[in-house]
């Protein structure tokens, strides 16, 4: 999801200055190496193929059998921006961390990484070359080879503009914070416009698959839906400024977009994992030792409204059981 959108618009609180801060200065201190967790290569795509790393927590468990090379494609959720960032990622600006799901999940299964997702990414980016403020990042879908045997792709909140969408619910909650103004002004003339960009993704979402599937016909695709960003009741304003019942709308428009993710994998084939569930209860209104998912101001180091180290465990663990089924 488009994380320095929010950085760069939303400026009422120092706290999310500095946190804009530390990404800049951080990415800036990284910008030799190839991608994330890789070793040096002359080719773009080629360029985040990296070898097994050590074991991490996401491989307790009996680790499912997966030979061949693994494949990350996406936004910034597959990214796991600043959790730190990895220092060897190219370009930097995508802001790849060492400590994002598909990390996790190539470590356990032994497996080799070529990690091209990047923060902001939508569909358009899985076909064309994605300028970010240190770097181009190469069209995501030129990294899938027909060697690959596992493709990992997160996708579709950029598209919606979801982080947008959190910024203009932010807007307007001073004007009621128990009621729903949100809603109100994405509804209004009597066309839900979240929704209906949850139904345009689909078409979209289903293309990038059956790219995928051209391309490494005989990869196993799994998409990745998006964790529980919010609390199943009420709210936390004015720590998260977002109107109670917006809260409620704006799940109902997440828990869309995963069904939406589902139904498109299963038409191509692919598997759907359901990181939603796992992560119920660790949303951003809980307390730092809880939540899975930052909100405004994070409370590590973590790109705002976006997965923590924590999530992005929980994130692989779901990834990982899925895989063994």
């Amino acid at each position: 999801m488009r994380g320095t959108t929010v950085w760069s618009r939303v400026r009422g609180g120092a706290a999310v200055t500095g946190v804009l801060a530390a990404v800049l200065l951080t990415a800036a201190c990284h910008t030799d190496g190839p991608q994330a967790n890789a070793a040096a290569s002359p080719s773009p795509t080629n360029a985040a193929r990296t070898a097994s790393a050590p074991t991490t927590n996401a491989s307790a468990t009996s680790a499912p059998a997966t030979a061949g090379p693994v494949v990350a494609l996406g936004d910034s959720y597959t990214v796991g921006g600043l959790l730190p960032l990895a220092s060897a990622a190219k370009p930097p600006g995508c802001l790849r961390s060492a400590k994002a799901y598909p990390v996790l999940v190539a470590q356990a299964l032994h497996a080799q990484l070529t990690d091209v997702a990047c923060t902001n990414a939508g569909v358009k980016e899985m076909t064309g070359p994605q300028k970010t403020y240190l770097g181009t990042n190469p069209a995501q879908l030129a990294a899938v080879k027909p060697s690959d045997r596992l493709v990992l792709l997160s996708l579709g909140g950029d598209d919606l503009g979801f982080l947008n969408v959190l910024q203009q619910c932010m807007k307007v909650s001073v004007t009621a914070p128990s009621g729903s103004p949100c809603k109100a002004h994405y509804t209004a003339g009597g066309t839900d416009q979240l929704a209906a960009g949850v139904t345009t993704e689909t078409a979209k979402i289903a293309q990038v698959l059956t790219a995928i599937k051209e391309r490494a016909p005989r990869a196993r695709v799994v998409v990745v839906g998006y964790p529980d960003m919010f609390p199943q009741a009420g709210g936390c304003w004015p720590a998260v400024p977002i109107a109670s019942g917006d809260i409620a709308y704006l799940r109902g428009i997440e828990l869309s977009a995963n069904a939406m993710l589902a139904t498109d994998a299963e038409a191509a084939g692919a598997t759907f994992v359901n990181t939603y569930s796992p992560t119920i209860g660790h949303d951003f209104c809980q307390k730092e030792s809880t939540r899975d998912v930052e909100g405004l101001v994070p409370g590590s180091l973590a790109l705002p409204f976006h997965p923590n180290v924590r999530g992005q465990q929980a994130m692989a663990t779901a990834v990982l059981a899925a895989l063994k089924s």
